[in-house]
């Protein structure tokens, strides 16, 4: 997990956000959990802000929080396109599992 340092120390930012193939399939995520940058971004376009998904995931610093939305805001035409397609097989899987009986 990258640990934010103290004051006397500095953190690139760079090494916040990684994309590694075994981890989300290669999606951008925060280095050293499983948390993408997709989840992040679906609980911004939600309404919520950087402090309440930080809260959300106690886990995570501020500064990873803002990373992450940082990222989608530099590559939102990118991780738009990842989240549609992703929405795109959700539909499709719930047309395929037709109606849940209760």
């Amino acid at each position: 997990m990258v640990q934010v340092p103290s004051n006397n120390m500095s953190v690139e930012i760079g090494s916040i956000i990684v994309r590694t193939p075994e981890v989300r399939d290669g999606k951008p995520h925060i280095a050293g959990t499983g948390i993408s940058v997709h989840r992040l971004v679906r609980w911004y376009k939600q309404g919520y802000n950087p402090e309440q998904i930080a809260d959300e995931y106690a886990h995570l610093t501020l500064a990873q929080v803002y990373a992450a939305l940082s990222y989608y805001h530099a590559n939102q035409a990118d991780i738009e396109a990842e989240l549609a397609a992703e929405d795109s097989e959700i539909a499709r899987l719930e047309r395929e599992a037709g109606p849940v009986s209760r």
